[in-house]
């Protein structure tokens, strides 16, 4: 996926074990939609636990977040509860949707990284799923919400 394109509905289980649908989210107005390798790592933590003291800022902007990852339902709902997550986490335990945003490694990292097969990407996605801005960095994980933000108050 890249900016302008239009993003196919999907519909994959939260951590509560609830379907949701790209379609509910951007029925309200923009989602920002970011995928993470794992969680409960270091470093997703810091990404998510981000995303979740921004929430005011967000809702300002009339915007909702929804992480993603390949970790199931219970990964989730533990990391989604650790956290005091507000936004849903949805799991993608086949990388279907991933793949769809271009976000599945078709190589594996090598050695103990070879079990995260999702890029961190960010997609700002506005009420007609158009993608509104990709924010790629999979070492700086506090920009993604910040450049998120940046790009729903210039749109």
């Amino acid at each position: 996926m890249d900016k302008g394109d239009l993003v196919p509905d999907f519909t994959l289980l939260d951590h509560k074990g609830q379907e949701r649908s790209l379609a509910e989210f951007t029925a309200t107005g923009p989602v920002v939609v970011f995928f993470y390798p794992a969680a409960m790592t270091p470093g997703c933590t810091m990404e998510s636990c981000h995303f979740r003291d921004l929430a005011a800022e967000f809702a300002e902007l009339g915007a909702q977040r929804v992480g993603i990852s390949a970790d199931a339902v219970d990964r989730q709902r533990e990391f989604a509860e650790a956290n005091g997550f507000d936004y849903p986490l949805l799991s993608d335990p086949d990388g279907v949707v991933a793949a769809v945003f271009g976000v599945r490694r078709k190589v594996p990292l090598p050695g103990p990284l070879s079990a995260l097969r999702t890029r961190r990407w960010t997609f700002v996605i506005g009420a007609d799923r158009r993608v509104l801005e990709v924010v790629k960095s999979e070492t700086r994980m506090e920009v993604h919400a910040d450049l998120a933000l940046e790009a729903l108050r210039s749109a």
